[in-house]
């Protein structure tokens, strides 16, 4: 953690401790062998291979503009509703998130979208940008999400079963979200003017432009969900259609295919780079003997409830100040023991950290994804105006967190109708 508040990179921060600790420990000759497998080996995880593959079908998506409809289509579907523009944009988040995985990249396209709109209409500055922070979010939850798939590979457990299990949670995310819009809109209408009503004929119309996107998110989460492919596959599957469908409608070229090529190895390269570490660290914990201690000092009088609330107040405070993978691959060799020797499922675990972590994007002094929209806002609305807009949010998503955690089934039903 001081390695980390003197902003050294989270890789370096990981690994430099690891590497020490596993010198002092164990001596040298352990410590390079170590080094010699752990990385090749981690990196050579089949489902990591997912990782690559779903954020080139992200990239591939934005760049051949088959994501350019989604607000379109959600604004035409929902703009009846009182705050229309801004439930719109929480549905087109939604949408987004289902082909990027990542929160900020989420937030950045719907941020360009979206908060212009709203604010040429006359929406309160407030809410327009904190919807949007607070909807890029679902990046992180709703599949295919990287942070979910690195989960996976730390805890082994099925990629595809961690993903369905985060469905419900994240349209829950999306419908308290709206339900908060559309109560706060219908107490004080002059935060969203009403606009004129879209008629089913421009409805039908502005699906013209997605349906490609819709078929490639059925087809690649349809797929996973009835067991035709592994989750892994599914991003093989996901990144081809997507090239497929972007060379069809003549919206690719191949200087973008080159670019969100490039993209994508800066973006996994990053990633591997810390997940190594968080590798090496959790094999300094087993040297150390760090799981038969926790498995000790918890017993089994600990209580599963009480530990999942210790967990999101951790996460919550941590998420407030580091990047989300970081937080997450930096507990989990601490978090993994606890949840094994309490009996909570790594399942439903693995959902609930991810919507703390998502929950620390928008939460002060550092919130990710609130400077994400003021970059793309500039000087429109202050930076304290965007951690006031998702102040209502935050609540919103304290209902959830309270019904997720209430109601385990949420995240376990649906993993149980698939694996049963």
């Amino acid at each position: 953690m001081v390695l980390l508040a003197l902003r050294v990179p989270v890789a370096a921060a990981l690994g430099l401790v690891a590497i020490v600790g596993m010198y002092l420990l164990v001596g040298e000759r352990a410590t390079w062998g170590v080094l010699r497998s752990v990385p090749h080996a981690f990196a050579a995880h089949w489902s990591l291979s997912a990782i690559p593959m779903f954020l080139f079908m992200g990239y591939i998506c934005f760049a051949a503009g088959l994501t350019d409809g989604l607000f379109r289509v959600a604004r035409a579907w929902l703009n009846f509703l009182p705050g229309g523009l801004a439930i719109s944009s929480v549905g087109g988040a939604a949408l987004f998130s289902s082909v990027t995985g990542s929160s900020v990249a989420c937030a950045a396209a719907m941020g360009k979208i979206a908060v212009p709109a709203m604010l040429d209409r006359g929406y309160d500055p407030k809410l327009a940008v904190g919807t949007i922070a607070a909807a890029g979010t679902m990046g992180s939850l709703i599949p295919p999400s990287t942070i979910l798939l690195l989960y996976a590979v730390f805890a082994e457990v099925p990629v595809s079963q961690l993903f369905i299990g985060a469905v419900i949670p994240g349209l829950l995310t999306a419908l308290m979200y709206a339900l908060m819009i559309l109560a706060r809109v219908k107490y004080n209408p002059a935060l969203a003017p009403r606009e004129a009503e879209v008629d089913w004929r421009e409805r039908f119309l502005s699906l013209a432009d997605t349906w490609p996107l819709f078929l490639l998110v059925v087809t690649v989460f349809g797929g996973i969900f009835a067991g035709l492919f592994s989750a892994t596959e599914a991003g093989a599957i996901g990144a081809l259609a997507s090239m497929a469908i972007g060379f069809a409608k003549r919206t690719l070229s191949w200087e973008a295919l080159r670019d969100a090529g490039f993209e994508t190895i800066r973006s996994t390269s990053a990633i591997f780079l810390i997940a190594v570490a968080a590798a090496l660290l959790t094999r300094l914990f087993a040297f150390a003997g760090f799981p038969d201690y926790v498995q000790g000092l918890i017993g089994e009088d600990m209580s599963p409830l009480l530990i999942i609330i210790a967990v999101s107040l951790i996460y919550l405070v941590l998420g407030m100040f580091l990047d989300p993978i970081g937080v997450m691959l930096l507990t989990l060799p601490v978090l993994l023991p606890i949840f094994e020797t309490a009996d909570i499922s790594l399942i439903y675990a693995g959902v609930m950290i991810t919507k703390y972590l998502e929950i620390g994007l928008i939460t002060p002094p550092v919130g990710l994804n609130v400077f994400v929209i003021k970059n793309v806002v500039a000087d429109k609305v202050s930076i304290s105006d965007v951690f006031r807009g998702v102040g209502w949010f935050l609540l919103a998503d304290v209902v959830t967190v309270a019904i997720l955690i209430a109601f385990p089934a949420t995240v376990l039903w649906l993993p149980s109708l698939i694996s049963g």
